[in-house]
């Protein structure tokens, strides 16, 4: 083994090693100040720089099918033709590296490695092009794919490694699972003969459901993580691979195996993967993986202007649940007048037809004349007369059993020529011009015409393993979902003043792709339920807190004490607020203006930021024990925000926080029933537990 090339992007040291006998060109990504403790006398195979596989090549031996299609005969094919690195006057740079199959003439890879400048993660996607004469069908292609783990021992590491992903369902997004390498049986065999892999993911048309697409091995003996996100609306899947004293990680689209894919490129047909954001660095889980959600960032340059100071969004659903009408939306928007929110969501319902309801009623997008019996138009003004901007709710990419448009079947997505049903949706095709055109009609020439400022985009089910109308169902899928991505994209363009909430289901839909043609994402469905602010926090590790919509609804019944656990929450993220807000009483109000107020001074360290988890272990979710510390800091280390958490259980009286800066602060500002109850003392956060389910905030600024 030969190093081939090495750079140092940022503070990651990059390797492509060469094996000198068959040619394969492999990844290693390493803490640039570790360079020098890695061990020279590991004995590994390289790990291909882009894993593929071509029908009618032979499938890798070792008991792999039905478990991995890596290291199938398709790798051996491709031989590096040449590498060259670019960059741009941002100070960004690229290192291509391109690959010829050996017996197909015209019919190369490319792998492109991005770096950009202030980033601490790096961006990888792969292209093939088929300049061959002939048609070729791919059955898996990764979008990442890296070796050498861990480079600082010289054998296989025992009781070393741990692999960590974050486990997702609908209203508990995002759960944190780690379990050592040893427990998912990926230890190497005696002879290093057979082929062990972890492959995990999700087929269907919610990439949140069941994990989101991000991985992580630790190195608990160097404190150092290898973590992977990709950005991918449909199937995809991660694997963490062994067969010998190396782990070896990658992913990208579902292959045939996991997500029923084939993929045909004619002759002068180029096919590009999803991109994965690749990172390692010395430190604990949460600081590893918010490397990766900094790259998210650079999609949000193009968000209205008015989204830089984090508006606050009252969304109406859980005050009328389902029934909105120009009587109760006009008298909760006039109780709102003159608190500093800014956007006022109408959500589900608005289209409710006579003895149709709401729910199944999805897909006609027919004004509700007995809801509004004046027109929406008159609604909206009076919003708009309130100092707010007026949004509303679609679901606009399926359709209910009880709207014409579910027996539109032509216009529908179909499996076996068959219209896709699941519970009450089905889905349109969004590669049907037709389509587009309804929708344009329905949603872009409706929001104009009203004259909305926010759109929340929801998505209530699954399409599953994918649909007809490509050679393939899990490229169906694949090429349905980039539709219905460029129709969106087709909104922002129209409406470029339009504010967007990517909601499904709550959080079924946060992952990179679709939270940068966003502004922001309904974090979860747990709309007014105890575990928010566990949910909220597990959110800081896969996408940015100014993009995480946390819900506060305020009931009349809640005493003081859970008011202001409930708007605590908001803190973690994006404050959402709904309820009873027509029935709180004086002091009620009170809470929640001092809530507001609190947010606001905020919401520069939401925008940006570092996230610090502090508590005990949390197992139920829906029974929660013990506590919970989120501080979030600037970059400066200048400012921060520290929410605690009280859960149920026996709690210690006092919880003392040890901060993550040097220099001294002070606390500026409290959100607490008694200000007495938190301290700073030599350097520490000091809280005084005053019982089960309550919640304190501090703002603090350095001395």
């Amino acid at each position: 083994m030969e190093l081939y090339s090495s750079f140092i992007f940022g503070d990651i040291a990059v390797q492509y090693w060469k094996e000198p006998i068959n040619g394969q060109v492999g990844l290693t990504l390493i803490p640039s100040t570790l360079v020098e403790q890695v061990s020279s006398e590991k004995i590994y195979a390289i790990d291909p720089l882009v894993q593929i596989k071509l029908i009618g090549d032979d499938y890798s031996g070792g008991f792999a099918q039905g478990i991995t299609m890596r290291n199938s005969a398709s790798v051996s094919h491709f031989r590096m033709k040449q590498q060259v690195v670019l960059s741009n006057e941002a100070g960004d740079q690229f290192v291509v590296s391109r690959f010829g199959h050996e017996h197909i003439l015209g019919l190369e890879l490319e792998h492109k490695l991005s770096f950009f400048k202030g980033c601490a993660a790096l961006e990888s996607q792969t292209v093939m092009m088929n300049d061959s004469r002939e048609s070729v069908q791919l059955e898996m292609i990764s979008s990442f794919s890296i070796g050498g783990i861990t480079p600082f021992d010289q054998g296989d590491a025992p009781h070393t490694l741990l692999m960590h992903r974050m486990r997702s369902k609908w209203s508990t997004e995002g759960r944190l699972e780690s379990r050592t390498i040893e427990e998912l049986q990926l230890e190497p065999s005696w002879s290093k003969h057979g082929v062990n892999s972890e492959r995990f993911g999700q087929a269907g048309s919610m990439p949140v459901r069941g994990f989101f697409p991000f991985v992580a091995i630790e190195d608990k003996t160097r404190q150092v993580i290898w973590a992977a996100q990709l950005a991918h609306p449909a199937s995809w899947q991660m694997e963490v691979y062994r067969r010998d004293n190396a782990l070896c990680l990658s992913g990208g689209l579902a292959d045939r195996e996991f997500g029923h894919w084939v993929k045909r490129l004619e002759p002068k047909e180029r096919f590009s993967t999803p991109s994965a954001y690749l990172t390692v660095a010395e430190g604990d889980i949460d600081n590893v993986s918010q490397r990766l959600t900094q790259l998210q960032a650079r999609a949000l340059t193009g968000l209205p202007e008015r989204e830089e100071k984090l508006p606050i969004v009252f969304n109406e659903f859980c005050t009328t649940w389902g029934e909105p009408s120009h009587d109760n939306l006009v008298r909760i928007a006039r109780q709102l007048e003159g608190l500093p929110i800014e956007y006022f969501v109408i959500d589900a319902g608005w289209y409710a037809a006579k003895g149709k309801g709401w729910v199944g009623n999805v897909g006609d997008w027919v004004i509700s004349p007995e809801l509004f019996p004046s027109g929406l138009e008159a609604t909206v003004n009076e919003i708009k007369k309130c100092g707010m901007i007026p949004g509303i709710w679609f679901e606009l990419e399926t359709c209910g059993p009880l709207a014409d448009a579910y027996h539109w079947k032509e216009h529908l997505l179909q499996r076996d020529g068959i219209p896709i049903t699941s519970g009450q949706r089905r889905f349109w095709n969004f590669r049907d011009p037709f389509v587009i055109d309804y929708l344009s009609e329905k949603v872009i020439q409706f929001l104009k015409r009203y004259d909305f400022g926010y759109l929340k985009i929801d998505y209530n089910e699954t399409i599953g393993i994918g649909c007809d109308g490509a050679e393939s169902l899990g490229e169906g899928l694949r090429l349905h979902l980039e539709a219905v991505q460029d129709f969106i994209k087709r909104i922002k363009r129209e409406l470029p003043h339009l504010v967007i909430e990517n909601c499904s289901s709550g959080g079924h839909r946060l992952e990179p792709s679709m939270m940068g043609i966003t502004s922001m994402a309904s974090f979860s469905d747990a709309h007014e339920e105890l575990e928010i602010p566990i949910i909220a926090a597990n959110m800081h590790r896969v996408i940015l807190p100014r993009q995480s919509q946390i819900w506060a609804v305020l009931r009349k019944d809640d005493t003081i004490a859970r008011l202001r656990y409930s708007i605590a929450n908001t803190f973690l993220g994006r404050m959402c607020l709904s309820g009873d807000v027509c029935d709180l009483n004086v002091e009620q109000w009170r809470v929640v203006e001092e809530g507001i107020s609190f947010y606001q001074r905020i919401a520069d360290l939401i925008k940006e930021g570092i996230s610090y988890r502090y508590g005990t272990p949390i197992d139920s979710y829906r029974s929660p024990l013990g506590w919970q510390c989120m501080v979030r800091m600037n970059d400066e280390a200048t400012k921060g925000v520290a929410i605690f958490h009280t859960f149920g259980g026996a709690l210690p009286e006092r919880v003392d926080i040890e901060l993550p800066a040097t220099a001294p602060f002070h606390i500026e500002s409290i959100y607490s029933d008694s200000n007495g109850d938190v301290e700073m003392k030599h350097g520490m956060l000091s809280f005084r537990v005053r019982g089960n389910f309550t919640a304190t905030a501090v703002w603090l600024k350095s001395s």
